[in-house]
């Protein structure tokens, strides 16, 4: 068994499911085309496929919804990075967009 990811027109991931290749194959869940295998590991295409990712066929990865503006997409993790790290203090922060600052919760 495997994970596949239904994708729609605009490559954007629908669905998840648990299958074998030939029942992909065979058109009981649509055109195989709009199936890509994800990895449930995320050892291959990136990520895991979840819903509202997009399926970049040239990068042949699943791409994460983009979480700010701001953000901008790591070309070797398809992760989207802030435009200021993380602090590393060991206190919780969250992303403020307006001022593109961590800011402690």
């Amino acid at each position: 068994m495997a994970h596949f990811a239904e994708i729609d027109a605009n490559n954007c991931v629908k669905r998840t499911i648990v299958a074998e290749q030939d029942f992909i194959n065979s058109g009981a869940v649509g055109d195989s085309f709009n199936w890509i295998q994800t990895s449930y590991s995320g050892s291959f295409r990136g990520h895991y496929a979840g819903e509202g990712f997009t399926y970049d066929k040239s990068r042949d990865a699943f791409i994460p919804p983009q979480p700010h503006l701001s953000w901008t997409l790591n070309e070797s993790t398809y992760a989207w990075d802030p435009p200021v790290a993380y602090p590393d203090d060991g206190k919780s922060y969250t992303w403020d967009e307006a001022q593109l600052a961590w800011v402690e919760m």
